[in-house]
């Protein structure tokens, strides 16, 4: 993968973890709200299709995903994370299982989305959950 590669991940994952985010206040499917998206949001086709692939993928497994995630919570339930953490962490988990992104990529990448939107405390607690989460 080229350094260029490498960004366009990196801009697709900020992307989808946006649209996620914005995805949880509305009560709309997330195709019906994704050409609004697209349009006040611009990126390179590559980028778009790369974060489609993670939005339809992270909705489509959500329910596994958040079982698993729920599996390693700590005196914590999936409601009481912030909704930034909750899907930085979605993203890296179904890059992890189903794209076949390395785990210490997929973590670092979300340690960095959880650094760049979350609260002070997301990048370590990020780390920590999806350290967890690349065992099972």
């Amino acid at each position: 993968m080229t350094v260029s590669d490498t960004r366009l991940r990196r801009r697709a994952r900020e992307r989808a973890v946006q649209f996620l985010f914005g995805l949880e206040f509305t009560e709309y499917g997330w195709q019906s709200a994704i050409e609004a998206f697209w349009e006040a949001n611009p990126a390179r086709r590559a980028a778009v299709e790369y974060a489609e692939r993670l939005i339809q993928g992270v909705v489509d497994h959500r329910a596994e995903l958040d079982t698993s995630i729920e599996s390693v919570l700590e005196q914590w339930s999936l409601r009481r994370l912030g909704r930034i953490e909750r899907n930085v962490i979605r993203v890296a988990l179904y890059e992890m299982r189903y794209c076949g992104v390395p785990a210490k990529v997929a973590i670092n990448e979300a340690i960095e989305l959880a650094r760049a939107y979350g609260p002070d405390e997301a990048p370590a607690f990020v780390n920590g959950v999806l350290d967890r989460l690349k065992e099972n």
